[in-house]
Order: C-alpha cells, then structure tokens, then sequence
C-alpha cells in the first residue's frame, strides 16, 4: 500500500474520532446535532476511505459480489419443503439411534457390569 492511501486511511480513522469525541463533548440536550455530527463524520470518512485504493478495490468487490450473488438459483418452494421434511426425518432418526444407544449402554455398565439393576 502506498504512503498516499495510508495516510488517507490515519485520515479517515482520525475524522472518525473526532466524530466521536465530538458527539461525547456537546451537551447531551443537543442529541439532534450530535447525532447529525457523528453521521457527517462517517460519511466524510467513508468518502476518504472510498478515494483509496483499496476503498476502490473494496467498492469493486462489492459490485462483483452483487453480480455473483444475482447468478444464484434459488430453490422452488417445493424443493425447500422436501429438504425441511428430509432434515426433520433424517434428526428424528439420528435422535432415535442415539436413544437407543445411550439406553444400551446405560443398561450394560449399570445392570449388567455394575449390578445396580
């Protein structure tokens, strides 16, 4: 990264606290102002950041990640209702199976090995 985006990036940050250290310094009576205060600093920072290079490398990625997200195929609702009653069966089963083997073993260390019954 280059000095130039660095300093930009201190730039940034430095606007933010003084955002916040704004925001904290008004009386609290002025809530309106201080909350208009934190949001200008913000969006101040968010422009240095977005004039960096790598606030334009995030910006692409971000477009990118929209196209791709846009190329994705949901499933019908048909197909989601099958899956939901695949999951549900499919835990039922395994809960039963894990039943049946923790009740097993219960009874082989505690009746059989142990006496206890």
């Amino acid at each position: 990264m280059e000095m130039q985006d660095r300093l930009k990036l201190v730039a940034a940050i430095l606007v933010l606290v003084a955002g916040v250290v704004g925001f904290y310094l008004l009386p609290a009576d002025q809530g309106v102002l201080r909350a208009l205060l934190f949001v200008v600093s913000i969006a101040i920072a968010a422009g240095v950041v977005w004039l960096s290079t790598p606030g334009k490398q995030f910006v692409l990625y971000a477009q990118e990640s929209l196209v791709e997200a846009k190329k994705v195929v949901w499933p019908t609702r048909k197909e989601a209702t099958q899956m939901t009653l695949m999951v549900f069966v499919f835990v039922l089963v395994l809960s039963l199976f894990m039943w049946l083997v923790d009740s097993s073993l219960s009874w082989l260390f505690y009746d059989v090995l142990l006496n206890r019954g």
